[in-house]
């Protein structure tokens, strides 16, 4: 930016000699210029995103509070971390946002699958805690963070390059085993070992996705469909836990007090909300009724104090936000850049559903955050990173455009003048062309 100034001064006058001379100073500024155009979807989807991030602190305040002040913290305390995770996270989005793509799906992918190993790996020392009988979490004293988290946004990252370099490849599940689904296998799979069936059912939506949108054939999606599905009931299986979640679900059955005490009091909740909701801050299910209130269950408490007008225009923000990235796909060429979004969008709308739906009374609990709005630093930061990658990618398609029509423009030997003076009279003299002479007419008709 520069900025210029010029002081000016009034001329002298007879009229003015007796009085003060005045004088102020003009300035101009002169902005940054870009060769790449502003793209409509990158706007909504900033915005969509930053209606989700700020709605979610408001809710993280107003269902936190109670528990906090109870447990002698300040009743800020949690909204003051998350938005401090808030602050992180956008400029790791815009930062992402302004790489180029190459960047994101070469070296850095790398980089980010061996940081994710080595994270994971961490989970099972001294360093790892189990909370609600999982170990998926890492304490380093000032705050924790849950390694998954950042695997999503790894993955999205190097599985778009895995798809780029292996190419016709894919073509023979004997090419792409070993690059390719081992890999994933180890990242999923260190994940089933903290037993957190959430996560893993997200991930395993999360590579589905991205590969389907990235354009792997249907059969190899499908067998690997039925492995997700087959581990799933694995891992519930072995858990008496959840066969007990999943039996009272199925069967009504279950005890108030025990494992249905989360899910009873989330309906209280939701009902008590009505249609226009108790008002912001109202809540009584936050006050110890209802577990996770701030995380997994915070849409309940959405549900009550913004009724269903509350819960319904969240739902509407996450079909906006989900319509806006298969925008994005559709506008995107490159395989690496389709995998990228497919695999954000997969990630962020399945794991919206999952969250909402176990509220609601669809599926049994599975301890699930809501992307955006559930309190959570590791989740907030790294689904901010995501939708950089998202930008990145949108960032480059108009460039693409933009060459092309530099170079149609080229091909068409249109050359327009940089000031506008030239332009106006350019564009002028291509709508009214210049008339012929009286002369040039009567040679014309002789």
């Amino acid at each position: 930016m520069q900025i210029q100034n010029s002081q000016t001064s009034r001329p002298t006058t007879p009229e003015s000699k007796q009085t003060s001379t005045t004088s102020g100073r003009a300035f101009r500024i002169s902005l940054p210029k870009t060769n790449t155009p502003a793209s409509l979807n990158s706007t909504l989807l900033l915005a969509v995103v930053a209606l989700l991030v700020g709605f979610g602190l408001i809710m993280v305040l107003s269902s936190s509070a109670v528990e906090e002040f109870a447990a002698g913290r300040s009743f800020s305390s949690k909204f003051l971390k998350q938005l401090l995770f808030a602050v992180i996270g956008v400029p790791v989005m815009l930062i992402i946002s302004r790489m180029p793509l190459r960047w994101l799906i070469g070296n850095l992918a790398w980089v980010a699958l061996a940081v994710v190993f080595l994270l994971q790996v961490l989970v099972f020392t001294p360093l790892g805690v189990e909370i609600n009988g999982n170990r998926s979490w890492l304490d380093f004293g000032f705050t924790t963070v849950q390694p998954a988290e950042f695997a999503k946004l790894a993955l999205c990252m190097w599985l778009a390059m895995m798809v780029t370099r292996l190419g016709n490849r894919l073509e023979d599940w004997r090419k792409f085993i070993i690059p390719l689904v081992v890999p994933v296998a180890v990242v999923v799979g260190l994940a089933l070992l903290g037993k957190d069936l959430g996560t893993v059912m997200v991930l395993g939506a999360l590579v589905l996705g991205a590969l389907w949108f990235g354009g792997l054939k249907g059969r190899y999606l499908t067998v690997g469909t039925l492995f997700a599905v087959g581990g799933a009931i694995l891992m519930a299986i072995i858990s008496p836990n959840r066969v007990a979640r999943i039996t009272s679900f199925f069967t009504g059955d279950c005890d108030y007090e025990g494992l249905c005490w989360q899910t009873s009091h989330g309906f209280f909740a939701l009902a008590r909300g009505g249609i226009l909701g108790v008002g912001l801050g109202n809540s009584t299910a936050k006050w110890s009724w209802l577990p996770e209130a701030d995380n997994d269950y915070i849409f309940a408490i959405i549900g009550e104090e913004f009724g269903l007008v509350g819960g319904a225009a969240v739902i509407l923000m996450f079909a906006v936000l989900g319509v806006i990235l298969l925008r994005i796909w559709r506008q995107t060429e490159t395989r690496a850049g389709r995998v990228i979004v497919g695999g954000v969008f997969s990630w962020f709308i399945f794991q919206a559903f999952v969250n909402i739906a176990v509220v609601i009374g669809l599926l049994p609990v599975l301890g699930v955050p809501l992307p955006f709005l559930s309190s959570g630093g590791s989740a907030l930061v790294t689904t901010l990173a995501a939708v950089g990658l998202v930008l990145a990618v949108a960032r480059d398609n108009a460039a693409r455009e933009s060459e092309r029509a530099e170079a149609r423009r080229n091909q068409t030997g249109t050359k327009w003048p940089k000031n506008k003076k030239s332009a106006k009279n350019a564009a002028a003299d291509v709508t009214n062309p210049p008339r012929a002479s009286s002369s040039s007419r009567k040679r014309a008709k002789a």
